[in-house]
């Protein structure tokens, strides 16, 4: 049986991350919050599954992926303007504003990717894993991001 005080550091210890993850899928802070709920009350009911710290880590990638997959698909996502989202949700992307504005508005197949690598320090074997796809997709899928990326920057920090 799981403790209130095994939640509570599960929470502390990777609450950001599913936050982040979340924001990054649903696109503003009320449907992350939602998410992060529901994820951890999973945990909750499931937390005698978890083997180790590393494991309860990839559990809870994987079930934010999942959560946030099927509240888009249940509900009309409406399109918020992530000026005004930025503007209310305060984390550690403050300083790179125009950067994470940029991340969230690549499709979710590249901004998953991309989160994870460069977010949460993932590998690519390893977020293969999370994702239930080849390496090599995620390598492309990365790729791809990067060109999007720099295509969408280039005004912002292109002084030649």
């Amino acid at each position: 049986m799981c403790t209130k005080e095994q939640i509570q550091r599960a929470m502390d210890e990777h609450g950001n991350m599913v936050l982040r993850l979340a924001y990054m899928y649903m696109r503003n802070q009320h449907d992350a919050e939602d998410v992060f709920q529901d994820v951890f009350i999973k945990l909750y009911e499931h937390m005698d599954r978890i083997q180790s710290e590393e494991h309860m880590k990839a559990w809870l990638i994987r079930v934010t992926v999942n959560v946030c997959k099927n509240k888009l698909k249940w509900f009309a996502y409406r399109n918020m303007d992530v000026y005004e989202e930025w503007a209310h949700f305060s984390t550690d992307y403050d300083d790179h504003f125009e950067v994470m504005s940029a991340v969230t508005s690549l499709p979710t197949k590249y901004r998953e990717v991309v989160h994870l690598f460069y977010y949460e320090g993932y590998q690519t074997k390893e977020i293969a894993e999370l994702l239930k796809k080849r390496e090599s997709t995620v390598r492309s899928l990365l790729a791809r991001a990067r060109e999007m990326l720099k295509n969408k920057l280039k005004g912002e920090y292109d002084f030649a």
